[in-house]
């Protein structure tokens, strides 16, 4: 049962993503205004973009999960790879706009603080609606890398 409605989310999530950037942009202003990142996200897979298109997914498993809690000025978060054996977690601030996501972290996992050291603010492009939220990691030209995807599950 719990493969089948892992199989159905990733169905809905696939189907309903968009490779038109300036409609995704169109309405994930329209959502973030009306929605917030208040409360406990678990990353249920991710997209690698190319040419702003979805050209993989990946679920996630138990051996490889993500999660974050977002309070209304504060995020953490804490990822498990079970293939690895190298801890991740980040502390932080956080401010979202109509279509941002900043986190700017201020303490994490020694792994972690080697990418702090370097540049402790990471910028998304959002769409957060009530229940999903995707974070998506840009490049320098502001095309799409790679996307986390969430769900609320408190």
């Amino acid at each position: 049962m719990k493969l089948l409605s892992t199989t159905l989310l990733v169905a809905v999530l696939l189907i309903s993503c968009k490779n038109d950037k300036t409609l995704d942009n169109q309405n994930a202003v329209e959502n973030n205004k009306k929605h917030s990142l208040v409360g406990v996200w678990q990353m249920v897979g991710y997209y690698n973009y190319n040419d702003n298109k979805v050209t993989d997914s990946f679920m996630s498993s138990d051996t490889y999960k993500q999660f974050k809690i977002y309070t209304p000025t504060k995020v953490m978060w804490s990822r498990l790879n079970k293939q690895d054996s190298t801890d991740w977690f980040g502390f932080g601030d956080y401010k979202i706009t109509d279509s941002t996501l900043t986190e700017t972290l201020v303490y994490g996992s020694n792994s972690m603080k080697e990418a702090i050291d370097r540049n402790n603010e990471f910028r998304f492009e959002l769409i957060l609606n009530e229940n999903t939220f995707n974070q998506i990691e840009l490049d320098e030209s502001g095309d799409r890398i790679l996307a986390e995807n969430y769900i609320r599950i408190e």
